[in-house]
């Protein structure tokens, strides 16, 4: 057994192991760890990870940007200028790692889409 399943997703390892990749990209999801052969194929993070991206990109950089353009009344333009590209660049950074962290909790708690016992009570 690995570290903790949050280390191992901000690491991009495999739960089981540690040493296994959880990624073949940049962002795509290896089909099995390399290492012990631990299926990642059945689990999905879904949107949850880009959720958690906008809320903290939001969080952090909006209100910084709104200090910026009132403190200085910088044009609109060269506000969007300066933090588009700032806003752009740390969430492309965080993707990753959250990417992992909501997989390797997912498959460190064998959580899995919800389904019912038998199909005829609905």
């Amino acid at each position: 057994m690995s570290n903790s399943p949050i280390a191992d997703g901000l690491k991009g390892r495999c739960p089981d192991c540690g040493s296994g990749s959880l990624f073949s990209g940049f962002l795509k999801y290896a089909p099995s760890c390399a290492a012990c052969g631990k299926d990642f194929q059945s689990e999905d993070a879904g949107d949850g990870p880009a959720v958690f991206v906008i809320f903290i990109a939001g969080f952090f950089i909006v209100p910084l940007a709104l200090v910026f353009q009132l403190a200085l009344d910088a044009p609109v333009w060269l506000t969007m200028i300066i933090w588009g590209p700032i806003i752009l660049i740390s969430s492309i950074l965080m993707l990753r790692p959250l990417r992992g962290i909501m997989l390797t909790l997912q498959l460190s708690r064998d959580a899995g889409e919800a389904q019912f016992e038998d199909e005829d009570e609905l």
